[in-house]
């Protein structure tokens, strides 16, 4: 471990009381802030690039919670009956717990549908000043979309099986119907706080038309309100969807969080 930061795992309750894991990596010194840091659709709180830029933040003297959402991971609940209801609630019991046990969290981090429950979820944190996508959807209907064309139980049936990195995983048609009833692009319209995309043109798994996507909902709220804080898109050439093929992608990706993010805060 470096001796610039320390990980601790924590517990809190989200979504219907499921008990969920986070560990929180923090700089040895006093932290300048704390960062919630959501993880991927399928994924977890120790995906290697989650891992990597939350522990190069905690060097950058910021305390980084990295969690599990509800049926992933070492969290509690039944993966099939979550959505992205669920999400955002297990996000605001993140920063809860944050707000309860050391400080509210200044950002949020998400990578792809994590993203997606950062921006939805944003505007009710007060203490967010800003907000970091990496790699995240422009809307929530396209995944429902894919995960039926996967298996078409889920719809016909109310139940069906989809196969994601290489790990096979149940899905209620009640999932599907949750994602369907989200406005996640009149929700991104409205943001009132600055977001950072990283996003790479060639992502096979999100598009990148998404980011361009994200950045020209923001950007019209800025066109529209002076003082809109904006959007600013930070394009990745031949980066894969998990940010892995490529080994300068995380360092660089913390070392603009954290530069940002100071700029943010002062």
């Amino acid at each position: 471990m470096s001796e610039l930061r320390r990980s601790i795992r924590v517990e809190f309750h989200g979504s219907e009381n499921r008990l969920l894991a986070g560990i929180l990596d923090q700089p040895v010194e006093p932290p300048r802030g704390f960062i919630l840091f959501s993880h991927c659709f399928t994924c977890n709180k120790d995906l290697k690039a989650i891992v990597r830029i939350s522990r190069r933040l905690a060097e950058h003297r910021w305390g980084v919670l990295r969690y599990d959402f509800s049926g992933l991971g070492n969290s509690q609940g039944d993966f099939s009956k979550t959505n992205f209801t669920t999400n955002q609630v297990d996000l605001l019991a993140a920063a809860d717990f944050l707000k309860r046990e050391y400080a509210p969290p200044c950002l949020l981090i998400g990578h792809s549908f994590g993203g997606a429950a950062s921006m939805a979820t944003a505007e009710r944190i007060p203490s967010v000043q800003g907000i970091v996508s990496l790699a995240a959807p422009s809307d929530t209907v396209h995944l429902a979309d894919l995960l039926e064309r996967m298996d078409p139980r889920i719809r016909t049936e109310g139940q069906g099986e989809v196969t994601i990195g290489g790990k096979s995983y149940l899905v209620d048609r009640q999932m599907v119907d949750d994602f369907r009833r989200h406005d996640l692009p009149a929700l991104i319209a409205r943001l009132t706080k600055p977001v950072l995309i990283f996003h790479s043109p060639v992502d096979e798994t999100v598009g990148y038309h998404h980011a361009l996507r994200i950045f020209s909902l923001v950007s019209q709220r800025a066109d529209s309100l002076p003082a809109s804080p904006g959007a600013s898109l930070m394009t990745m050439p031949g980066a894969d969807h998990l940010i892995l093929n490529h080994s300068a992608d995380l360092p660089f990706i913390s070392d603009t969080i954290d530069r940002w993010l100071v700029r943010l805060t002062a």
